[in-house]
């Protein structure tokens, strides 16, 4: 396979082939493409968990199950405000 990567990505290889950690490019491309699949794998799990979850709302919703929504949003800014607090 010939591959042309433009002169960005071509520089960034050869930077990290002078790192000494990657043997070749052949090398570099492969760890490239398995984190690329990885990402596209966990990207597919995090829809399907969201379609999920949506399907479980709408049949919540049929039901009439239903959330006060001042509620909701009450308890979305507290977690946020905890996360806030955790990256500190």
């Amino acid at each position: 396979m010939n591959v042309n990567l433009g002169p960005t990505l071509d520089q960034f290889v050869t930077s990290l082939l002078k790192t000494g950690l990657y043997q070749s490019q052949s090398e570099v491309l492969r760890e490239a493409l398995r984190l690329l699949k990885q990402r596209e794998e966990w990207k597919s799990v995090r829809l399907a968990e969201l379609k999920r979850k949506i399907a479980l709302g709408i049949d919540q919703a049929d039901r009439g199950d239903l959330v006060d929504g001042t509620q909701t949003f009450a308890e979305i800014r507290k977690r946020r405000a905890r996360h806030r607090q955790i990256k500190k």
